[in-house]
């Protein structure tokens, strides 16, 4: 059932893993969507063949979060493109290689913050002043906000910015009807999840979540679909810990 139709919607890192699924997810419940992605225009292509085999509408726009102006630009051109804006879901996200504090580069932190927290303030800030009324923010964070792992420092506090950013947005926004929430997967099954984990420690992982696997794009994307749909218009200011009970 297109429960989003007449919706229009940005998803950020929308070519792959988790933020396609959340793409093709919104445009098959209806929403019209602008995605960005950062390299891959066939990774894009992909998602806007699968997208339109099914009858959903998807923009892909490429540009680098990290770079000055991206964030302003990429609303400005959906907004545009679209005709208004009704969701949001930041995804994009990037980290530094895994290693300690004492042998993090100051720039590798820049970058993952600049993409990680500045442009979903940004991004929030332009749905702050031009969202319509009823609208829906959905923020992207992890597991490792309170499972922290060594050598993840700038992800973990970038995404623990972006955690706290999506409870005063709520705060703010509520008499507007806007509800700003964030989902925190946990291990997800995603290219980059089995790049750069050992096949060893997902069978650990594995046996250390409830439901005995990995989670899939898709079990992210529905409780997002939830979120930005008209079924979520009561929680607001909400972390979902969508992980299969590893916690």
């Amino acid at each position: 059932m297109a429960v989003l139709k007449g919706k229009t919607a940005v998803v950020t890192g929308g070519s792959r893993g988790i933020g396609r699924a959340i793409a093709l997810r919104l445009a098959r419940d209806g929403a019209a969507v602008v995605f960005t992605y950062a390299r891959s225009r066939d990774a894009a292509d992909e998602v806007v063949r699968q997208a339109e085999e099914a009858g959903g509408n998807v923009i892909p726009v490429r540009l680098d979060l990290a770079d000055p102006g991206a964030a302003e630009e990429l609303m400005e051109t959906a907004d545009r493109q679209l005709g208004g804006l009704d969701i949001l879901v930041n995804n994009a996200a990037t980290h530094t290689e895994v290693v300690p504090i004492a042998q993090t580069e100051e720039a590798d932190f820049d970058r993952v913050m600049a993409v990680n927290t500045k442009s979903v303030f940004l991004t929030m800030r332009y749905a702050a002043r031009h969202m319509r009324d009823g609208g829906r923010i959905v923020n992207i964070s992890t597991l490792n906000t309170v499972f922290p792992a060594p050598g993840n420092a700038p992800y973990a506090a970038s995404k623990g910015a972006l955690e706290q950013l999506t409870l005063v947005a709520s705060r703010e926004l509520g008499a507007r009807g806007i509800t700003v929430n964030t989902v925190s997967p946990g291990a997800t099954d995603t290219d980059l999840l089995r790049g750069t984990n050992e096949p060893e420690k997902l069978t650990m992982v594995i046996g250390m979540t409830s439901l005995g696997r990995l989670g899939q794009p898709e079990d992210v994307a529905d409780i997002v679909a939830f979120l930005a749909g008209p079924d979520g218009r009561w929680l607001t200011g909400q972390n979902i810990r969508a992980n299969g009970g590893i916690l």
